[in-house]
């Protein structure tokens, strides 16, 4: 989680991206055109005005996998009891998003074709020939596959009880879990004291080797204490992900020496950027993943509008120029590594520890429901 503050803007029911001009109005921006589609594995798409279209968007471009971060003390059972509405919802979506695509983009500029939304709080349509800057979206698209990862992050560290640790647990035997995070530490806004911080981290540490999971992180100004607490504690055997890792090469080092999966989003396409630049082109290609950070943390050409998983194709392309790798083959290559990459951290089977207590989510996951969300769909099994 990051603590950009984002626009909301007007939302599309198409695939293009967008910026907003001085005079309100709105100016497509070109995607990129990678050979293969591109994973988000950390991105907070409930926090997002419209989750339901953003799944659409992702599955647009073919997005294979997606890694929906949600927060035990901030977000508690409201994701898990609505991810399954919103998939749905997202299904419903795409064919109406695509067709309003393939008339936004059309040369003859029959954008005036997808006026009508299937959400009334969408508002529709493209901006005639400025619309053929699109690029291409996967022909016969699907949703992604979404992996959570569950956690308590730094800020919330002060609010760890007891109560708080037993309903991590009961959502960590949750199917689609496939990672404790983001926890970590954060330096730059002490919104925890530091030794709360580095307690809650600790404790989740050896919750990570209790269930067999791997932990998604979050360290800000703090790399030095948080690799020592991994030390004390162990680094978890399933795997340690770095995410958006905005520091330089120097700061970065011993983790990658220590085999841990490092993650870059938006900022990688700062101006600032330069140091998280070089850090990327010297990562193990084996250790590199890409994110959004969603909905914060908007990339490169499309600053100040609200970020969404699908622009992490362009996070993915400016990578690819940092590590040199000409469109084509050097960068379809890349690409393939990065979602081997994203499926061996994400992707994974229920662990022993999972498949033991999987009736502990069952069971709670009928109160959950009807706790938040009344309507909601089916448990995950």
């Amino acid at each position: 989680m990051s603590d950009e503050s984002c626009d909301n803007n007007q939302a599309f029911c198409d695939a293009l991206f967008r910026v907003r001009r001085k005079s309100g109005t709105y100016k497509v921006v070109a995607a990129p055109k990678l050979e293969v589609p591109v994973v988000d594995t950390h991105a907070h798409v409930h926090y997002l005005k419209h989750p339901s279209l953003a799944f659409a968007r992702a599955a647009a471009y073919g997005m294979p996998l997606l890694g929906l971060i949600i927060d035990e003390v901030e977000d508690g059972n409201t994701p898990f009891a609505a991810l399954d509405g919103w998939l749905r919802e997202a299904e419903e979506l795409l064919p109406q998003l695509l067709a309003n695509t393939a008339a936004a983009t059309d040369p003859m500029g029959t954008a005036a074709a997808a006026a009508a939304a299937p959400v009334s709080a969408l508002a529709c349509g493209g901006e005639g020939g400025e619309a053929a800057a699109y690029g291409a979206v996967s022909p016969v698209p699907s949703l992604p596959n979404v992996r959570l990862c569950v956690g308590v992050h730094p800020h919330n560290a002060k609010d760890w009880t007891p109560d708080v640790e037993r309903a991590l647990r009961r959502h960590l035997t949750c199917a689609r879990v496939a990672a404790i995070g983001e926890i970590g530490l954060d330096y730059h806004y002490d919104l925890s004291p530091r030794a709360a911080q580095k307690s809650v981290f600790a404790r989740q540490i050896q919750l990570a080797h209790e269930t067999g999971l791997p932990v998604a992180l979050h360290v800000r100004e703090a790399h030095d204490d948080a690799f020592s607490i991994l030390e004390e504690q162990g680094w978890p055997k399933a795997g340690v992900l770095l995410h958006c890792f905005t520091s330089d090469w120097e700061t970065l080092a011993p983790w990658v020496d220590a085999g841990c999966y490092v993650a870059f989003g938006g900022a990688l396409t700062f101006n600032s950027g330069e140091a998280i630049r070089d850090a990327a082109a010297r990562v193990p290609a084996d250790r590199l993943l890409t994110e959004t950070d969603s909905p914060y943390m908007t990339p490169v050409p499309l600053r100040g509008v609200e970020c969404e998983p699908a622009h992490v194709l362009f996070t993915a392309a400016r990578l690819a120029e940092v590590r040199g790798c000409a469109p084509g083959t050097e960068r379809q290559a890349l690409l393939e590594q990065l979602e081997l990459n994203a499926r061996a951290f994400l992707d994974r089977p229920r662990t022993p520890w999972q498949e033991t207590h999987a009736h502990d989510y069952v069971c709670a996951r009928e109160t959950l429901i009807k706790a938040v969300l009344p309507c909601a769909g089916e448990a995950d099994t």
